[in-house]
């Protein structure tokens, strides 16, 4: 099976980020997007593919496709699950959560693979697709938010990326304490059907903390802030190989089919192999343990042992982000155009960043952080060229179209300082203090 760039450089029929995260803005995303420093805010994960997996082997089963070790994984614990195919590549990543001793729930196109794998195995498990909601609810104000909805002691209590089950809206739910945001929070989990319950819930109850509901627009600005690169809109999954021709085909005629992947930006190739990243690129080396076979694991070895690149943000100067904008009420080129907080399209908008004229990295999801009045990006960029402090430039425009070179500083990724991890007994005495 052969894949080409062309086949990507499309455009996509209708606006995907708005598609899978509903409306735009509700009151509008410069306000959105302040609330996970301010306040709090629900959004809705639910488009995510989930999987429910049950029987005594399922860990045995992630173990040869998870560069994760489940040595100590026991009920009621959540891991950021890594797929990688036999060159070390991520083809998949998602949430996998033991629910009990032999019952387990998957968010992410991750549970493809897990399926495709179990179908093609002697493993004693099964796998089905499950239809759950899921919803974010983060932000200073999330943990006493909760606190009224449930009056729930063991919700303080709960270690992070672990979950635990509550009672909300009359209903039996799962909380899984996380920080998507950067901000300590909870991801309520349950059967679909009564999530719009849970939402109005949480929505009328958060009034008195300045709940906002996110809109579609300020959502990618929570995952740039707090450098959490997303499969479509930072790289390709690394599935476009002909040895993994017969999975592909598989998840086209399943409720897992992906969605395509438009990729546009100055970072230009005819392979799409430049467009894959592995986990050490994105940091997530601390998830990679050889204490069991996987496969990928050989060449992950020389990956850790030798990384060549890694992420970083990329803050981009005002002034010649201005430049771009000007273009468009001024006699001349015009740029490409920035839209804002970032493209809604959900391209991968990759483009080249240099040094001194040499290419030595990949920006993506260019946004704008109205909380740090910043254009930023994440970027994977050499090792070499990777020091905090470093001076870049982005090369900005379509293929085709005049380019304006940009530029930037590296600094760290995460850019805004993690609070997701805090003591949340601290944390809510802390909030009761300040108000």
């Amino acid at each position: 099976m052969e894949f080409t760039v062309d086949f990507f450089r499309v455009t996509p029929p209708v606006d995907i980020i708005a598609r899978l995260f509903g409306q735009p803005e509700y009151t509008d995303w410069l306000d959105e997007s302040m609330s996970w420093k301010r306040t709090c805010y629900i959004g809705d994960w639910s488009f995510i593919p989930q999987t429910r997996l049950r029987g005594p082997q399922v860990l045995d089963l992630f173990s040869g496709i998870t560069v994760n070790s489940f040595a100590n994984f026991r009920a009621g614990a959540s891991k950021h699950a890594v797929h990688t195919n036999a060159h070390g590549k991520i083809m998949h990543e998602g949430i996998l959560t033991r629910l009990d001793e032999d019952d387990y729930v998957y968010h992410g196109h991750g549970g493809a693979w897990a399926t495709y794998n179990l179908d093609h195995s002697a493993f004693k498990a099964t796998a089905e697709p499950e239809d759950w909601f899921i919803y974010q609810v983060a932000g200073p104000a999330a943990v006493p938010l909760m606190q009224d909805l449930t009056s729930d002691e063991k919700l303080l209590d709960v270690p992070y990326m672990h979950a635990v089950p509550t009672t909300l809206a009359g209903h039996r739910i799962w909380a899984l304490r996380q920080g998507m945001a950067g901000e300590a929070g909870y991801e309520l989990q349950g059967p679909r059907e009564i999530g719009h319950l849970v939402y109005d819930a949480v929505v009328e109850a958060g009034r008195k903390y300045g709940i906002r509901r996110l809109g579609a627009r300020a959502v990618p600005i929570n995952h740039l802030e707090n450098a959490i690169p997303t499969n479509g809109l930072e790289y390709l999954p690394a599935v476009f190989e002909p040895e993994y021709a017969d999975y592909v085909a598989s998840m086209l005629v399943t409720p897992y089919r992906p969605r395509l992947a438009y990729i546009t930006g100055s970072f230009e190739s005819s392979d799409l192999r430049d467009y894959y990243r592995d986990p050490v690129e994105f940091g997530w080396t601390r998830q990679i343990k050889f204490d069991h076979e996987f496969l990928g694991d050989a060449a992950l070895r020389r990956i850790v042992a030798n990384p060549r690149r890694t992420l970083r943000t990329l803050v981009w100067n005002s002034d010649d982000v201005l430049d771009v904008h000007r273009s468009l009420f001024a006699d001349g080129p015009t740029y490409t155009f920035m839209d804002m907080p970032r493209d809604q399209r959900g391209y991968i908008w990759a483009d080249q960043i240099e040094r001194d004229g040499a290419p030595v990295g990949v920006s993506t999801s260019r946004g704008y952080s109205y909380y740090y009045r910043q254009m930023m990006s994440l970027a994977v960029l050499n090792v070499a060229d990777a020091e905090p402090g470093t001076r870049v430039e982005v090369v900005w425009g379509n293929p085709g179209e005049p380019k304006k070179r940009i530029r930037a500083t590296v600094a760290q990724a995460p850019y805004k300082p993690v609070g997701s991890r805090g003591d949340l007994r601290a944390l809510l005495a802390a909030y009761h203090a300040s108000v």
